[in-house]
């Protein structure tokens, strides 16, 4: 990886159109604020839109797979309905047709299982290369062409429905090609929005623009869902024609930066440049980005397993069925929505990102035991404890991804440099999507001989996640103290002469 503070000056990309068009409307330039508006919209939208056609793939399962337990077929949302045999040995009446082969055989879960790993590994891989090129290119462009390619191969998996394809490779082969496709979205986004926002507020920002990955999840499912009936292919060519759409709209309307629209920063958005350095140099980084390894672990294994579990699980004596369980899951990331947030807020107040991440992430451990304890009393209690459970596990997994990737793109070591900031977010979130591939492929594993392995095991990357963190929360607390001393020495009392004086 080559240098990231080049003397290449920076490229004076040319307006979006669409910002042009609204400033012809307007008869005026745009503000700094309702450039940032915009921003924050069209890069909710554009990532709300690639977890949308990463979704798919799991609601699907179950039409692909028979056997498969993942996800119900029919769309009823918070409709509590149960089953009365045992998990084991339940038929599942819902299912529409045979499947699909090579998916409808005895292996068609693990084959399934595989294309899974395929795309989070290829997803893994392609972030660091995605960081490295989207930092020399227009991010606008890099990242239209990174979602119209993601709806062109989220499509093409879907062809195969109409085309009749039954071979395992084709699918396997057009999940990689999509998982790289994908590996540019992040990057991306969070680069456009850490050059539009200081670090100032930025937690509390990035805490509430990070919900478009719950969005996204959520709006997959019901899309992919409400057009199983019509045709699997339907949920895969739907929402590739969306991202793909969306993606005009980053190529129309997206600001990269406030330089590219001949915007002046305000006096918060403006870094403080002090010396050179590589990315992996800049403090924190490297820390961070393991850390994010093993909080990503915990958090797609939920990501993947959550439904199974429950409709695997009696709740008060009875088995939810699989399509109440899927839908019950999405309290996770509601969840998760609070957790980030939350933690935004609390890492801007104690302007302690460090401190906040491994905080939530100890707190993860007691939440995970009482969720894989208690969570079976009752219905409520499920409820309950899996929300907690999202908040304190997704908390820190998007506080890392959003504010801290931000911070640490744009930190002073770089001189100011954003062609940096899609490199260091690629690291940092590349390292985790290792661990995402890996969770949840242990847990398939795990999963058949005990439950309770698998939460010690998530319990235990909680720990690890969190102990990481400890030279940086050191650091946070050591210079939390400095300031107070600092703070302290300077308040001197009023002396009795100026007292006379007033």
């Amino acid at each position: 990886m080559g240098s990231l503070t080049e003397t290449t000056p920076e490229r004076n990309y040319s307006k979006p159109l669409g910002i042009r068009f609204l400033e012809h409307i307007k008869k005026s330039k745009l503000s700094f604020k309702t450039h940032q508006a915009i921003v924050l919209i069209v890069t909710f939208l554009a990532y709300a839109s690639y977890h949308a056609a990463r979704k798919t793939t799991s609601v699907v399962k179950s039409s692909l797979d028979p056997q498969s337990s993942d996800v119900g077929l029919k769309f009823a949302p918070w409709r509590i309905t149960y089953v009365s045999e045992e998990a084991e040995g339940r038929k599942l009446s819902w299912v529409l047709g045979d499947g699909w082969a090579p998916f409808n055989g005895s292996d068609g879960t693990a084959l399934l299982g595989e294309l899974d790993v395929a795309f989070l590994a290829i997803y893994a891989l392609g972030m660091y290369f995605s960081g490295h090129l989207g930092d020399r290119m227009d991010l606008r462009i890099f990242l239209t062409v990174g979602m119209i390619g993601t709806g062109l191969f989220t499509s093409i998996f879907g062809m195969g429905y109409w085309g009749k394809i039954h071979s395992f490779y084709y699918f396997l082969i057009v999940q990689m090609i999509a998982g790289l496709f994908q590996s540019t979205g992040w990057p991306s986004v969070v680069a456009v929005v850490g050059n539009w926002f200081g670090k100032k507020k930025r937690g509390l920002i990035m805490g509430i623009w990070n919900a478009h990955t719950s969005i996204g999840n959520i709006t997959g499912s019901l899309v992919a869902s409400a057009l199983l009936s019509y045709g699997w292919g339907w949920s895969f060519v739907v929402p590739g024609f969306l991202i793909a759409f969306i993606g005009l709209v980053v190529f129309f309307f997206l600001p990269v930066s406030p330089e590219s629209v001949g915007a002046d920063k305000e006096e918060d958005e403006v870094d403080s440049p002090k010396k050179s350095g590589e990315a992996l140099e800049i403090p924190g980084v490297a820390p961070f980005a393991l850390c994010l390894f093993f909080a990503k672990l915990v958090a797609y294994t939920f990501l993947y397993w959550l439904p199974f579990y429950i409709s695997h699980t009696a709740i008060d004596g009875k088995y939810l069925s699989s399509e109440t369980a899927g839908n019950l899951s999405t309290l996770f990331d509601v969840g998760g929505v609070v957790g980030g947030i939350l933690a935004g807020h609390i890492s801007d107040h104690l302007d302690a990102r460090a401190i906040t991440a491994a905080s939530f992430m100890y707190c993860a451990i007691p939440a995970l035991f009482f969720y894989r304890s208690y969570g079976h009393v009752s219905l409520i209690m499920n409820i309950a404890l899996m929300f907690i459970t999202g908040m304190f596990v997704n908390g820190p997994y998007a506080l890392i991804t959003t504010a801290v990737s931000a911070d640490l793109g744009t930190h002073s070591s770089l001189q100011g440099n954003s062609r940096a900031l899609a490199t260091v977010t690629a690291i940092i979130d590349g390292t985790g999507s290792v661990g995402a591939a890996i969770g949840p492929l242990l847990t398939g594993y795990i999963s058949t001989d005990s439950w309770n392995l698998v939460f010690t095991m998530l319990m235990g990357s909680a720990l690890i996640a969190g102990l990481l963190l400890t030279r940086l929360v050191v650091s946070e607390v050591t210079e939390k103290i400095e300031q107070s001393r600092i703070h302290r020495g300077s308040s001197t009392p009023i002396s009795s002469s100026a007292a006379d004086e007033v």
